[in-house]
Protein backbone atom coordinates (compact mmCIF):
# COMPACT_ATOMS: atom_id res chain seq x y z
CA UNK A 1 0.00 0.00 0.00
CA UNK A 2 1.42 3.27 -0.98
CA UNK A 3 1.09 7.02 0.10
CA UNK A 4 1.64 9.65 -2.30
CA UNK A 5 -0.63 12.02 -0.26
CA UNK A 6 2.29 14.76 0.24
CA UNK A 7 6.24 14.41 -0.18
CA UNK A 8 8.33 12.20 1.66
CA UNK A 9 11.62 13.05 3.34
CA UNK A 10 14.33 10.27 3.71
CA UNK A 11 14.82 11.63 7.44
CA UNK A 12 11.28 10.41 8.33
CA UNK A 13 10.19 14.21 8.65
CA UNK A 14 7.18 13.24 7.08
CA UNK A 15 6.42 10.69 9.85
CA UNK A 16 6.31 13.37 12.90
CA UNK A 17 3.29 14.27 13.99
CA UNK A 18 4.88 16.64 16.84
CA UNK A 19 6.47 18.73 17.37
CA UNK A 20 6.41 19.92 13.69
CA UNK A 21 9.83 20.02 12.18
CA UNK A 22 11.53 18.11 14.52
CA UNK A 23 13.59 14.88 13.33
CA UNK A 24 11.80 11.48 14.12
CA UNK A 25 14.01 10.62 16.85
CA UNK A 26 13.56 14.13 18.87
CA UNK A 27 9.58 14.03 18.40
CA UNK A 28 7.55 13.68 20.97
CA UNK A 29 5.18 11.67 18.74
CA UNK A 30 5.52 9.31 15.17
CA UNK A 31 2.99 8.59 12.29
CA UNK A 32 3.26 4.52 12.71
CA UNK A 33 0.74 3.71 10.20
CA UNK A 34 1.31 0.55 7.98
CA UNK A 35 0.77 2.96 4.29
CA UNK A 36 4.39 3.09 2.88
CA UNK A 37 5.73 6.22 0.90
CA UNK A 38 7.54 5.81 -2.01
CA UNK A 39 11.26 5.30 -0.16
CA UNK A 40 10.28 3.18 2.83
CA UNK A 41 10.19 -0.33 4.02
CA UNK A 42 7.61 -1.96 6.21
CA UNK A 43 9.06 -4.71 8.31
CA UNK A 44 6.85 -7.51 10.27
CA UNK A 45 8.37 -7.31 13.39
CA UNK A 46 8.96 -10.28 15.75
CA UNK A 47 11.16 -9.65 18.23
CA UNK A 48 12.44 -5.90 20.32
CA UNK A 49 16.03 -5.45 21.96
CA UNK A 50 15.08 -2.70 24.31
CA UNK A 51 18.81 -0.83 25.92
CA UNK A 52 20.59 -1.31 28.70
CA UNK A 53 19.63 1.49 30.10
CA UNK A 54 16.04 1.46 29.01
CA UNK A 55 15.25 -1.87 30.13
CA UNK A 56 17.17 -1.20 33.81
CA UNK A 57 14.88 2.17 34.15
CA UNK A 58 11.67 -0.14 33.49
CA UNK A 59 12.39 -2.66 35.36
CA UNK A 60 13.47 -0.90 38.77
CA UNK A 61 10.76 1.58 38.12
CA UNK A 62 8.02 -1.99 38.01
CA UNK A 63 9.68 -2.99 41.10
CA UNK A 64 8.92 0.15 42.91
CA UNK A 65 5.57 0.40 41.61
CA UNK A 66 3.79 -3.08 41.71
CA UNK A 67 3.10 -5.68 44.25
CA UNK A 68 5.01 -9.41 44.29
CA UNK A 69 4.26 -11.36 41.23
CA UNK A 70 3.09 -8.00 39.03
CA UNK A 71 6.48 -7.22 37.44
CA UNK A 72 5.42 -8.70 34.10
CA UNK A 73 2.30 -6.57 33.60
CA UNK A 74 3.87 -3.88 34.49
CA UNK A 75 6.59 -4.11 32.55
CA UNK A 76 4.06 -4.92 29.33
CA UNK A 77 1.85 -2.26 30.19
CA UNK A 78 4.99 0.25 30.18
CA UNK A 79 6.12 -0.65 26.71
CA UNK A 80 2.50 -1.26 25.50
CA UNK A 81 2.01 2.34 26.71
CA UNK A 82 5.08 3.97 25.79
CA UNK A 83 4.27 2.95 22.12
CA UNK A 84 0.68 3.78 21.91
CA UNK A 85 1.44 7.01 23.33
CA UNK A 86 4.33 7.74 21.04
CA UNK A 87 4.04 5.64 18.08
CA UNK A 88 7.79 3.94 18.66
CA UNK A 89 9.66 2.85 22.02
CA UNK A 90 11.72 5.44 23.13
CA UNK A 91 11.37 5.44 26.95
CA UNK A 92 10.32 8.84 27.91
CA UNK A 93 13.22 8.99 30.89
CA UNK A 94 16.27 8.09 29.04
CA UNK A 95 15.04 8.81 25.91
CA UNK A 96 16.23 5.69 24.34
CA UNK A 97 15.07 3.17 22.63
CA UNK A 98 16.53 -0.02 21.49
CA UNK A 99 16.18 -1.98 17.98
CA UNK A 100 14.17 -4.93 16.64
CA UNK A 101 14.33 -7.98 14.48
CA UNK A 102 11.82 -9.47 11.59
CA UNK A 103 10.91 -9.97 8.06
CA UNK A 104 10.32 -7.42 5.00
CA UNK A 105 6.88 -7.23 3.93
CA UNK A 106 6.92 -4.91 1.56
CA UNK A 107 9.46 -1.95 -0.01
CA UNK A 108 8.75 0.93 -1.58
CA UNK A 109 10.04 1.35 -4.81
CA UNK A 110 12.21 4.08 -4.15
CA UNK A 111 13.77 2.49 -1.20
CA UNK A 112 17.56 3.03 -1.43
CA UNK A 113 18.14 0.20 1.56
CA UNK A 114 18.60 -2.81 -0.98
CA UNK A 115 15.84 -5.08 0.86
CA UNK A 116 13.50 -7.27 -0.67
CA UNK A 117 10.34 -8.88 0.58
CA UNK A 118 11.22 -11.86 2.55
CA UNK A 119 14.29 -10.30 4.07
CA UNK A 120 15.23 -11.38 7.84
CA UNK A 121 16.65 -8.25 8.74
CA UNK A 122 17.66 -6.35 12.34
CA UNK A 123 17.28 -2.49 12.36
CA UNK A 124 20.55 -0.70 13.16
CA UNK A 125 19.09 3.01 13.74
CA UNK A 126 17.24 3.06 17.63
CA UNK A 127 13.58 2.38 18.25
CA UNK A 128 13.66 5.74 19.56
CA UNK A 129 13.16 6.90 15.99
CA UNK A 130 11.52 3.92 14.44
CA UNK A 131 7.74 3.83 13.64
CA UNK A 132 6.01 1.09 15.55
CA UNK A 133 2.91 -0.73 16.16
CA UNK A 134 2.17 -3.98 18.57
CA UNK A 135 -0.34 -6.04 17.90
CA UNK A 136 0.27 -8.93 20.77
CA UNK A 137 -0.08 -7.01 23.96
CA UNK A 138 3.03 -8.67 24.40
CA UNK A 139 2.01 -11.51 25.61
CA UNK A 140 5.08 -13.86 24.98
CA UNK A 141 7.02 -11.60 26.84
CA UNK A 142 7.84 -12.41 30.89
CA UNK A 143 9.60 -9.02 31.61
CA UNK A 144 12.53 -10.73 32.76
CA UNK A 145 15.08 -10.22 29.73
CA UNK A 146 16.04 -7.16 27.08
CA UNK A 147 14.65 -9.05 24.34
CA UNK A 148 11.15 -8.61 23.79
CA UNK A 149 9.19 -11.27 21.84
CA UNK A 150 6.40 -9.53 19.85
CA UNK A 151 4.05 -9.33 16.42
CA UNK A 152 3.35 -6.03 14.82
CA UNK A 153 4.99 -3.53 12.03
CA UNK A 154 7.89 -1.04 11.94
CA UNK A 155 8.64 1.72 9.02
CA UNK A 156 11.89 1.92 7.91
CA UNK A 157 12.78 4.99 6.01
CA UNK A 158 15.30 6.04 3.17
CA UNK A 159 18.18 7.12 5.55
CA UNK A 160 17.65 3.90 8.02
CA UNK A 161 19.90 1.55 8.39
CA UNK A 162 19.28 -2.40 8.64
CA UNK A 163 21.35 -5.46 8.19
CA UNK A 164 20.34 -8.80 6.56
CA UNK A 165 20.30 -11.51 9.70
CA UNK A 166 23.68 -13.58 9.70
CA UNK A 167 22.59 -17.34 8.55
CA UNK A 168 24.24 -19.81 10.85
CA UNK A 169 23.60 -17.57 13.97
CA UNK A 170 21.00 -17.62 16.71
CA UNK A 171 18.94 -14.68 16.53
CA UNK A 172 18.97 -13.60 20.12
CA UNK A 173 22.63 -13.87 19.75
CA UNK A 174 22.45 -12.07 16.29
CA UNK A 175 20.45 -9.27 17.52
CA UNK A 176 22.48 -8.86 20.87
CA UNK A 177 25.29 -8.26 18.51
CA UNK A 178 24.02 -5.66 16.57
CA UNK A 179 22.52 -3.77 19.03
CA UNK A 180 25.61 -2.49 20.38
CA UNK A 181 27.88 -3.12 17.22
CA UNK A 182 28.61 0.91 17.15
CA UNK A 183 31.01 0.37 19.96
CA UNK A 184 33.63 -2.13 18.60
CA UNK A 185 34.26 0.04 15.92
CA UNK A 186 34.67 3.10 16.97
CA UNK A 187 36.62 1.65 19.85
CA UNK A 188 38.99 0.16 17.37
CA UNK A 189 39.13 3.58 15.21
CA UNK A 190 40.08 5.66 18.19
CA UNK A 191 42.76 3.36 19.38
CA UNK A 192 44.48 3.17 15.99
CA UNK A 193 44.10 6.77 15.93
CA UNK A 194 45.95 6.75 19.28
CA UNK A 195 48.89 4.93 18.12
CA UNK A 196 49.76 8.32 16.06
CA UNK A 197 52.54 9.32 18.88
CA UNK A 198 54.20 5.91 18.36
CA UNK A 199 53.34 4.17 20.87
CA UNK A 200 50.86 1.71 21.66
CA UNK A 201 48.05 3.06 24.01
CA UNK A 202 46.44 2.08 27.68
CA UNK A 203 42.66 1.35 26.95
CA UNK A 204 40.13 0.68 29.87
CA UNK A 205 36.76 -0.51 29.56
CA UNK A 206 34.20 0.37 32.20
CA UNK A 207 31.78 -2.44 32.23
CA UNK A 208 33.77 -5.48 30.62
CA UNK A 209 32.01 -8.01 31.50
CA UNK A 210 28.46 -6.52 29.26
CA UNK A 211 27.93 -6.56 25.65
CA UNK A 212 29.31 -3.64 24.60
CA UNK A 213 32.05 -3.85 26.55
CA UNK A 214 33.27 -7.26 25.89
CA UNK A 215 33.29 -6.27 22.08
CA UNK A 216 34.67 -3.06 22.86
CA UNK A 217 37.72 -5.20 24.60
CA UNK A 218 38.38 -7.40 21.78
CA UNK A 219 38.38 -4.60 19.34
CA UNK A 220 40.36 -2.93 20.87
CA UNK A 221 43.16 -5.38 21.53
CA UNK A 222 42.32 -6.13 17.55
CA UNK A 223 43.59 -2.75 16.97
CA UNK A 224 46.71 -3.04 18.79
CA UNK A 225 46.26 -1.91 22.25
CA UNK A 226 49.74 -2.28 25.19
CA UNK A 227 47.08 -2.96 27.87
CA UNK A 228 43.59 -3.61 28.21
CA UNK A 229 42.25 -3.06 31.74
CA UNK A 230 38.71 -4.42 32.22
CA UNK A 231 36.28 -2.94 34.94
CA UNK A 232 33.68 -4.49 36.80
CA UNK A 233 31.56 -4.28 39.68
CA UNK A 234 31.77 -7.69 41.32
CA UNK A 235 33.48 -10.28 41.88
CA UNK A 236 31.52 -13.06 39.45
CA UNK A 237 31.51 -10.19 36.61
CA UNK A 238 35.56 -10.12 37.34
CA UNK A 239 35.45 -14.38 37.22
CA UNK A 240 33.35 -13.81 33.55
CA UNK A 241 35.77 -11.51 32.04
CA UNK A 242 39.09 -13.50 33.23
CA UNK A 243 37.65 -16.48 31.53
CA UNK A 244 36.74 -14.77 28.37
CA UNK A 245 39.85 -13.75 28.41
CA UNK A 246 39.58 -10.42 26.76
CA UNK A 247 41.51 -8.01 29.00
CA UNK A 248 45.48 -8.39 30.03
CA UNK A 249 44.00 -6.87 34.12
CA UNK A 250 40.81 -6.87 35.67
CA UNK A 251 39.59 -5.20 38.01
CA UNK A 252 37.06 -4.72 40.68
CA UNK A 253 35.22 -0.89 41.61
CA UNK A 254 32.24 0.70 41.20
CA UNK A 255 31.94 2.77 38.24
CA UNK A 256 29.86 5.76 39.77
CA UNK A 257 32.93 6.29 42.42
CA UNK A 258 35.26 8.49 40.53
CA UNK A 259 38.54 8.03 42.98
CA UNK A 260 37.98 4.42 43.28
CA UNK A 261 38.12 4.20 39.34
CA UNK A 262 40.70 6.07 38.90
CA UNK A 263 42.93 4.14 41.77
CA UNK A 264 41.80 1.15 40.30
CA UNK A 265 42.97 1.74 36.77
CA UNK A 266 46.36 3.38 37.93
CA UNK A 267 47.34 0.24 39.75
CA UNK A 268 46.68 -2.01 36.78
CA UNK A 269 48.75 0.18 34.36
CA UNK A 270 46.83 3.10 33.99
CA UNK A 271 46.22 5.76 33.36
CA UNK A 272 44.27 4.56 30.01
CA UNK A 273 44.90 6.70 27.04
CA UNK A 274 41.96 5.72 25.67
CA UNK A 275 38.68 4.88 28.33
CA UNK A 276 35.39 3.41 26.95
CA UNK A 277 32.19 3.61 28.90
CA UNK A 278 30.00 0.61 28.45
CA UNK A 279 27.65 1.00 31.99
CA UNK A 280 24.10 0.90 31.86
CA UNK A 281 24.23 3.41 34.95
CA UNK A 282 24.24 7.04 35.86
CA UNK A 283 27.30 8.77 37.57
CA UNK A 284 30.01 7.07 35.74
CA UNK A 285 31.58 10.41 34.06
CA UNK A 286 33.65 11.29 36.82
CA UNK A 287 35.63 8.41 36.97
CA UNK A 288 36.36 7.96 33.28
CA UNK A 289 37.60 11.20 33.68
CA UNK A 290 40.27 10.87 36.20
CA UNK A 291 40.95 7.57 34.53
CA UNK A 292 42.05 8.80 31.45
CA UNK A 293 45.56 10.70 30.95
CA UNK A 294 46.01 14.26 29.63
CA UNK A 295 45.65 14.03 25.93
CA UNK A 296 43.79 10.72 26.30
CA UNK A 297 40.33 10.34 24.79
CA UNK A 298 37.11 9.17 26.60
CA UNK A 299 33.93 7.37 24.59
CA UNK A 300 30.84 7.36 26.11
CA UNK A 301 28.70 4.52 25.07
CA UNK A 302 26.13 4.24 27.84
CA UNK A 303 22.63 5.63 27.57
CA UNK A 304 22.75 6.73 30.98
CA UNK A 305 25.81 9.40 30.11
CA UNK A 306 25.17 13.00 31.54
CA UNK A 307 26.77 15.30 28.64
CA UNK A 308 26.78 18.47 31.73
CA UNK A 309 28.55 16.35 34.06
CA UNK A 310 31.07 14.73 31.73
CA UNK A 311 31.54 17.90 30.79
CA UNK A 312 31.40 19.91 33.75
CA UNK A 313 33.51 17.29 36.11
CA UNK A 314 36.31 17.28 33.58
CA UNK A 315 36.67 21.32 33.55
CA UNK A 316 36.33 20.46 37.21
CA UNK A 317 39.25 18.79 37.71
CA UNK A 318 41.24 20.53 34.95
CA UNK A 319 41.13 17.00 32.62
CA UNK A 320 42.75 17.94 29.32
CA UNK A 321 40.82 15.21 27.77
CA UNK A 322 38.75 14.52 24.63
CA UNK A 323 35.22 13.27 25.16
CA UNK A 324 33.40 11.12 22.54
CA UNK A 325 29.73 10.12 22.21
CA UNK A 326 29.27 7.01 20.45
CA UNK A 327 26.34 7.64 18.27
CA UNK A 328 25.87 3.83 17.43
CA UNK A 329 27.01 4.20 13.51
CA UNK A 330 30.69 3.28 12.03
CA UNK A 331 30.73 2.63 8.73
CA UNK A 332 31.29 -1.56 8.52
CA UNK A 333 30.18 -1.63 12.19
CA UNK A 334 28.05 -4.59 11.92
CA UNK A 335 30.45 -6.44 9.90
CA UNK A 336 33.28 -6.14 12.75
CA UNK A 337 31.28 -6.69 15.36
CA UNK A 338 29.52 -9.95 14.06
CA UNK A 339 33.08 -10.58 12.94
CA UNK A 340 34.64 -10.70 16.39
CA UNK A 341 31.65 -12.72 17.92
CA UNK A 342 32.69 -15.37 15.31
CA UNK A 343 36.35 -15.21 16.33
CA UNK A 344 36.45 -14.64 20.14
CA UNK A 345 35.00 -17.73 21.51
CA UNK A 346 35.51 -15.39 24.71
CA UNK A 347 32.95 -12.74 23.23
CA UNK A 348 30.50 -15.05 22.48
CA UNK A 349 30.39 -16.70 25.74
CA UNK A 350 29.72 -13.55 27.03
CA UNK A 351 27.29 -13.00 24.70
CA UNK A 352 25.14 -16.16 25.09
CA UNK A 353 25.19 -15.64 28.91
CA UNK A 354 23.65 -12.20 28.59
CA UNK A 355 21.05 -13.67 26.19
CA UNK A 356 20.23 -16.50 28.33
CA UNK A 357 19.32 -14.66 31.30
CA UNK A 358 15.89 -13.63 32.14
Amino acid sequence: MQRKDFPSSPLGLHRVIEPAGALPQAAWRVDPSPGLWPDEVRVRVDRLNLDAASFRQLSESARENVPDGGHAAAMRAAVLGIVAERGKMQNPVTGSGGMLTGVVEEVGPDSPLGLAPGDRIATLVSLSLTPLAITDGLARWDGRSEQVPCEGHAILFGRSIAAVLPAGMPVPLALAVLDVCGAPALTARVVRDAWSGGTPPVVAILGAAGKSGSLSAAAAREAGARTVIGLVPTQAEADLLTKADLVDEVVIADARDPAAVAASVRAAGGPAQVTVVCVDVPGCEGGAVLATADGGTVIFFSMATSFSAAALGAEGVAADITMLIGNGYVPGHAALALDLVRAEPGVRQIFESRTAEG
